[in-house]
């Protein structure tokens, strides 16, 4: 082989493999400001980093291209209160188009997946904090009046309703994307400034598995290795304090309930040791809870006659709102119990309950083998469990 071509094969090589981790921001604003700005900045272990800024043309086009070597969060923002978080990688070409005073939410992106999951979850955030506002605005039409009362209680529970809803969202989210950086920014979504839509003691669970995951995908990025030791100091504080959550139950036995069934009997939890059996916690007015009945369905027709059991405990206000609503789902064949007494149930605090749907996965022996088990993640531990059945 010709010797020059050689290196020419060889600088061309080198070349091509620099161009694939170049990323490339196409860019639009609709309504620039003359004269405007926009910087690019990269998120580190504990700051953010301006690496990069542009002028806003006339037409509002602007263009970023910047070296990368792996997966990274990087912020396109104008200021510090309009702002777009991207996770980008190597060898991307992104094309957004958005409102200059609203970067947040664009009108149009493509050429990074991260990114686009990320605006797909703030479009879903942003609907609940537009659906709870409205909720402030009737209460306040309601204050000083007699009605008061009674529509605090209503809009009580269609908030829970509300905030029940985003936080199974997050979670499928995150189920559906462990493997990407993604995940990660999901655990610490609010509704709100200090009210978070996951808790890190009650949910903590997910910041493990998030953890676990990322810690061997990414484990030289810097906001993974302060997660990571973010997570490890959180799982000792709560064994050190004994809090009870999700995972703290995982391998001890479920505390006993004992709560009357819809006919007045007293049926106590332990009643069903000797069965594998799914405790879950749910009420009549919560959307989320209704649309994984049928998932339970599925499940108790699937493996009851293996020795599956569903123990289902209802925080609902009243007991007609609880038997309609278990006999519009079609739940009659397992067992339903509760004291009628909504967030002041005695299940609340002995299961450490923030929100529902909720569910503890008891083994036969009646020690706890999982929770938060919904959708595919209940049907696949199931399959495993009855594998030889």
């Amino acid at each position: 082989m010709n010797k020059n071509y050689l290196l020419f094969l060889i600088a061309a090589i080198i070349i091509a493999g620099c161009k694939n981790n170049n990323i490339e921001i196409n860019g639009k604003l609709i309504n620039p400001i003359k004269g405007k700005y926009i910087f690019l900045d990269e998120l580190k272990s504990t700051e953010l980093v301006t690496v990069d800024s542009a002028m806003v043309s006339d037409d509002g086009t602007f263009l970023f291209r910047r070296l990368i070597e792996s997966p990274s969060f990087y912020l396109l923002k104008t200021d510090e209160t309009n702002f777009l978080t991207m996770l980008l990688e190597p060898g991307q070409k992104i094309q957004i188009k958005a409102y200059q005073d609203s970067l947040n939410y664009p009108a149009y992106i493509s050429g990074s997946k991260g990114t686009e999951l990320m605006n797909d979850y703030n479009k879903k955030l942003e609907n609940t904090i537009s659906k709870l506002e409205r909720l402030r605005v009737i209460y306040l039409q309601y204050l000083n009046t007699p009605e008061l009362a009674s529509a605090m209680d209503r809009l009580d529970s269609m908030a829970q309703s509300y905030l029940n809803d985003i936080n199974l969202y997050t979670k499928k989210y995150i189920d559906e994307n462990i493997n990407s950086l993604v995940s990660l920014v999901a655990l610490y979504q609010q509704v709100a400034p200090g009210q978070y839509i996951l808790h890190p003691e009650k949910d903590l669970k997910y910041f493990v598995r998030v953890d676990s995951s990322l810690l061997i995908l990414y484990p030289d990025y810097e906001p993974v290795k302060s997660f990571h030791g973010q997570v490890q100091e959180l799982v000792s504080n709560i064994n050190s304090l004994n809090l009870k959550s999700p995972i703290s139950f995982v391998g001890i036995e479920a505390p006993e309930i004992s709560l009357p069934d819809p006919l007045g009997d007293t049926i106590k939890l332990s009643s069903t040791r000797g069965n594998v059996v799914l405790l879950d916690f749910w009420a009549s007015w919560c959307s989320p809870c209704r649309r994984e009945n049928p998932n339970l369905a599925k499940a108790y027709t699937l493996y009851h006659s293996k020795g599956f059991q569903i123990y289902q405990v209802s925080l609902d206000k009243t007991k007609e709102a609880w038997l309609n609503g278990i006999q519009e789902d079609h739940l009659e064949k397992w067992i339903h119990v509760s004291d009628v007494k909504y967030w002041s149930s005695v299940v609340v605090p002995l299961y450490s309950i923030e929100s529902i749907p909720c569910n503890f996965l008891i083994d036969k022996d009646g020690r706890v083998i999982d929770s938060d088990l919904r959708g595919e993640m209940l049907q696949n531990k199931l399959a495993e469990l009855f594998k030889n059945q």
